[in-house]
């Protein structure tokens, strides 16, 4: 994941010397641990000889959206048994078996916000 993150932020700004502001996004669905994200991007980042100054992590709150009857509503993975915490982790949308609408029942909606992970916001020096 912080490969792809670098790879991405070196592509957008070609051979940068220093990205001194990274603003990740980083979905509740995906169950991300900061700490492990952030030391993985300076690690690789310096590794390619760029510096890095202050990385952010925003946590994106968990939003469905029900197909059927339009009904939206949020959950906290972190309140879910561990073992489903880890399926979503690896496949977030696993969450449709764990989890139906809280209105009609059903298994058929979307997630709208909350799942995986983004750069917000960057600033190369």
């Amino acid at each position: 994941m912080a490969n792809a993150i670098v790879d991405a932020l070196l592509a957008h700004a070609g051979e940068p010397r220093e990205v001194k502001f990274l603003e990740i996004r980083l979905g509740k669905l995906q169950s991300v641990a900061p700490e492990d994200i952030e030391f993985w991007l300076r690690q690789l980042l310096e590794e390619r000889g760029v510096k890095v100054g202050e990385v952010k992590f925003v946590q994106e709150e968990v939003v469905l959206r029900c197909r059927r009857c339009g009904h939206e509503w949020s959950l906290d993975p972190s309140e879910a048994p561990e073992t489903v915490r880890e399926y979503m982790h690896f496949v977030p949308e696993a969450v449709h078996a764990f989890y139906r609408c809280p209105r009609c029942g059903s298994h058929d909606y979307e997630v709208v916000r909350g799942r995986g992970v983004y750069i917000g916001k960057v600033v190369f020096r």
